[in-house]
């Protein structure tokens, strides 16, 4: 997009991912003249979509989530397109398969919620326990529980070990991208209500459709693509090609990592990195939309997309998207190969490899006790914006660059108006804030 015309910008804010784009929509909308400025060639950070060889392949496996109240608020869903996942998971347990379903949505699952046939009845009550009060409970009540770790909470619950490691532990390892469940228990409940009361989906177009379609609703000149960011100045930024832009206010919404050298001194928590395999196949392994767990660990998780939405394959091929903790490394693609042959019962030999994407950072390592927001102003008219300031979501990366957006507009309100902190500051006789 061509630059601004005319006066420069209000606030800079770096970096086009949710929590960036979720901070230039407030900002616009209030009227003021922002320039967001992204490093790459496109908006979404960790959340794109390639086109490789007739395949939509998102830069990392993520589900879209339509429970979140950002989402809600923010988000035409229709026009995502979005395609469910069945209301359940394949476990892969050392006793074989297991299914587990909401019977609630799927009521053909409630056979596999028979005591004994999954997990003994005391776990299921255990469970089911858990599920009602995450669910029912007014969401601050869930948020003002004294923080612990996610296996402590499973097991205050009364949830056995053998269900956690076997089924609990496998599939919650997907969603915080670690494997001994020490991710804050605040988090997990609220993450386990957001599924039982949404719906896990895949938009048509990859889940690069999402921070595209907050992208289209941005006035004509605030996006400049391809523009990387030096330095913070006490004036504005330096950009990584020459000259400097300046701005009363600059905001950081990048990565972590990224943050942490355009704000030095900024203390970031540790980050989870996944490596995404796709494979090409002819004939799909699964035909059904499901999520498969690996209670092994050799692999976290493994699904067919094109199961979900055609949209993700060309036709007469399908796609299959397997998630593994850590770097790629040598040898791991034929690791994965040899694990997925076990987990769907067939010959992987054949299948093709169209890509592995290694996401350092994919998200923050949320150990209690976790905050499940803070605040983004750093100093005057310097802000900073993501998921590692909130949680390790969607949810948290838009409620984090709301919150900016929020807090730079009260700050600016309070200074136009001879405010600090709040309270009124004393002004001479001839309008100037005094001393």
């Amino acid at each position: 997009m061509n630059g601004h015309r005319g006066a420069g910008p209000d606030v800079i804010v770096v970096g086009a991912g949710l929590a960036g784009l979720a901070c230039a929509l407030d900002l616009c909308r209030a009227g003021r003249r922002v320039a967001l400025l992204e490093a790459s060639d496109g908006v979404g950070g960790r959340m794109r979509t390639d086109r490789r060889d007739g395949f939509l392949l998102d830069r990392g496996f993520q589900v879209f989530n339509t429970s979140y109240p950002q989402v809600k608020r923010r988000l035409d869903l229709r026009g995502l397109r979005l395609r469910p996942f069945a209301p359940g998971i394949v476990a892969h347990t050392p006793g074989g398969p297991v299914r587990l379903g909401d019977p609630t949505r799927l009521p053909a699952a409630a056979g596999s919620l028979l005591p004994g046939r999954v997990m003994p009845a005391r776990d299921l009550a255990a469970v089911a326990a858990l599920t009602a009060r995450d669910t029912l409970l007014p969401v601050r009540l869930v948020k003002s529980r004294p923080d612990r770790s996610t296996a402590s909470a499973l097991a205050r619950a009364g949830v056995t070990n053998r269900t956690v490691a076997e089924i609990l532990r496998p599939f919650l390892s997907g969603v915080f991208l670690e494997d001994r469940l020490e991710t804050s228990a605040r988090f997990f409940h609220l993450v386990w209500r957001s599924m039982v009361r949404g719906t896990l989906c895949l938009p048509a177009d990859g889940i690069g459709a999402v921070p595209a379609q907050l992208a289209g609703d941005l006035p004509e000149g605030v996006l400049r693509l391809d523009t990387p960011v030096e330095a913070i100045t006490p004036t504005g930024v330096l950009l990584r090609g020459g000259g400097e832009l300046e701005a009363a206010a600059v905001v950081v919404a990048t990565d972590a990592s990224s943050a942490a050298r355009l704000l030095p001194g900024l203390v970031i928590p540790p980050g989870r990195t996944v490596t995404t395999y796709y494979h090409a196949v002819t004939r799909p392994p699964l035909t059904e939309p499901l999520l498969v767990v690996d209670g092994s660990g050799v692999v976290l998780n493994t699904c067919v997309p094109t199961a979900v939405t055609p949209t993700y394959g060309p036709p007469g091929r399908a796609l299959v998207s397997t998630s593994v903790l850590g770097a790629d490394r040598p040898g791991a693609g034929q690791a994965v190969l040899g694990r997925l042959a076990e987990l769907y019962g067939t010959d992987t030999s054949g299948w093709r490899q169209v890509a592995a994407y290694t996401v350092e950072g994919a998200l923050p390592a949320m150990e209690p006790p976790w905050p499940l927001s803070r605040t983004t102003r750093l100093a005057p008219g310097r802000y900073v914006c993501g998921d590692h300031r909130a949680t390790g979501s969607v949810q948290g990366a838009l409620a984090s660059g709301t919150r900016a957006a929020r807090e730079l507009l009260g700050e600016r309100t309070r200074l136009a108006t001879g405010q600090q902190d709040g309270r009124p500051r004393p002004r001479t006789a001839g309008g100037r804030t005094g001393g």
